[in-house]
């Protein structure tokens, strides 16, 4: 039987905890004035995976999930069965490399396409993302196969280290996929076009270059590009107007949301609203004006990982409004809209790290635990 968690969520913003360029000069005194706000709802635990990653859901209901040591699960919550998938990838493990995201083909329905992304392992000691499309097979023990595996897209050139590799996927009202390629901790590519590190790449669903794509002229790997200036981007999604926001872990002191134009430049590692780790400071965006500036920072950081804008009935006062997970914040956050701008409107504590918020098919919220034996929740409104 699920095990029924009550948890009475609450929103405790600290001094200084974010700020939205759409404003000028935040008060940091203000935004600490925002009044806790008690947000009682239940969570139900579906089942545990163990360091999961992503999920997606399959148009019966069922999930697939990812786990980072390279394990692609099926797992029905109706049911409780659960198989492992085959044909998966061997994936370069550590770090932060490992299994990443899975999506489903928009046609899936008809087509059983699927698309994954994952770490591999290249020459002399050497790392990047890759993305692969397959076809999946189910069986009725709720197992099943990868076939017809094509790797679509990779990461070039690869380098050393195990961080920053990004990888989310997404598929926008266009029919397109969308790439998060992280840069590596390795800062300047994210601003050198002779690579697609740090950028969101944009895709024909069979890996192919549309030919409206902003840096075509520049051949390949720029052909690839919307979007450059990126650190490290772990969740992508695309609002009810079609336009696409996304989010990344800065360095200290400045994650982010972003709003994504066309041959935008966001300006990592030459401006940032954060520092490095190190203690060196880097110029905040105010002073290179030529870069497009985050539409909320947050200062003090959340780390986000996953990403939705809800359009469910079950939670209509949400309708319209993101939710990020939170690993260093161990939290849920919403994020409140108003066409090009944004804020953080409230935030849950979930009292462990959040990698993965995912929409149900009957409007619930769904959300991955990191980690080991992390737990799989489902969000419903509390009765009464």
């Amino acid at each position: 039987m699920p095990r029924t968690l009550l948890l009475s969520m609450t929103l405790a913003l600290a001094p200084a905890l974010f700020t939205s360029a759409c404003a000028a000069d935040p008060d940091p005194a203000a935004e600490a004035a925002v009044k806790p706000v008690q947000w009682p709802f239940t969570a139900t635990e579906a089942a545990r995976f163990n360091e999961p990653w992503a999920m997606t859901f399959l148009p019966d209901g069922s999930l697939l999930v990812t786990e980072k040591g390279g394990k692609l699960v099926h797992f029905d919550p109706a049911s409780g069965k659960r198989g492992d998938i085959s044909g998966v990838p061997t994936v370069a493990y550590g770090g932060q490399g490992g299994f990443g995201d899975v999506v489903v083909h928009p046609q899936f329905a008809s087509n059983g396409l699927v698309y994954y992304s994952y770490a591999e392992d290249g020459t002399d000691d050497t790392r990047g993302a890759a993305v692969a499309r397959a076809k999946l097979i189910l069986n009725a023990d709720g197992s099943g196969t990868l076939s017809d595996v094509q790797v679509i897209w990779r990461q070039t050139p690869k380098v050393s280290g195990r961080g920053h590799y990004g990888h989310r996927l997404a598929f926008g009202p266009d029919g397109k996929l969308w790439i998060s390629s992280s840069e590596r901790q390795k800062f300047d590519p994210a601003q050198d076009m002779k690579t697609n590190l740090g950028k969101i790449i944009r895709l024909n669903d069979d890996g192919s270059v549309p030919a409206d794509n902003p840096f075509v002229a520049q051949g390949s790997p720029a052909d690839q590009v919307w979007s450059l200036g990126h650190r490290s981007v772990l969740g992508l999604a695309f609002d009810g107007n079609g336009k696409l926001w996304e989010h990344e872990m800065g360095p200290k002191g400045g994650d982010e949301l972003n709003l994504i134009q066309r041959g935008g430049n966001y300006g990592y590692p030459i401006v940032s609203n954060g520092d490095h780790y190190d203690g060196r400071t880097i110029p905040d965006h105010d002073t290179r004006p030529e870069f497009i500036a985050p539409v909320v920072t947050w200062r003090q950081v959340i780390s986000p990982a996953g990403f939705i804008i809800y359009n469910g009935a079950l939670f209509p006062q949400w309708q319209g409004s993101g939710f990020i997970g939170g690993l260093s914040s161990k939290s849920l956050v919403r994020v409140a809209f108003d066409g090009s701008k944004a804020r953080e409107a409230e935030r849950f504590d979930m009292g462990n790290r959040i990698r993965e918020v995912e929409q149900g098919p009957d409007g619930a919220l769904w959300l991955l635990e990191d980690g080991a034996n992390a737990r799989l929740l489902k969000l419903t409104p509390k009765a009464g």
